[in-house]
């Protein structure tokens, strides 16, 4: 297969034009490339959709932790402050009258 004739940056910028709504026919036109060229690339350097998807996965999985810590502190607090409550009941029951 013979390289592109086309750089990295000039690819994506192809890219980025198109999804800021140059038609693909005219895209493809001044680059002397067919669609399936440019549907090649796409697929290839990603059409910023997919670099979203991973960060909102990202996101979600960093969610799902802080989440996790929080109800985890949550419960623990609990379990103290229960303790707590019954130091004091058992300290109020031994006091002398």
């Amino acid at each position: 297969m013979r390289p592109s004739r086309f750089s990295g940056e000039q690819i994506k910028g192809a890219l980025s034009q198109v999804r800021g709504g140059t038609p693909l026919v005219s895209m493809c036109r001044t680059l002397g490339i067919t669609q399936t060229t440019f549907y090649r690339w796409r697929r290839k350097y990603g059409d910023g959709r997919a670099t979203d998807a991973h960060a909102v996965r990202a996101l979600e999985d960093e969610n799902h932790k802080l989440k996790q810590l929080v109800a985890d502190l949550y419960l623990e607090r609990q379990v103290l402050r229960e303790s707590l409550t019954k130091q004091k009941a058992v300290r109020h029951a031994r006091a002398p009258k």
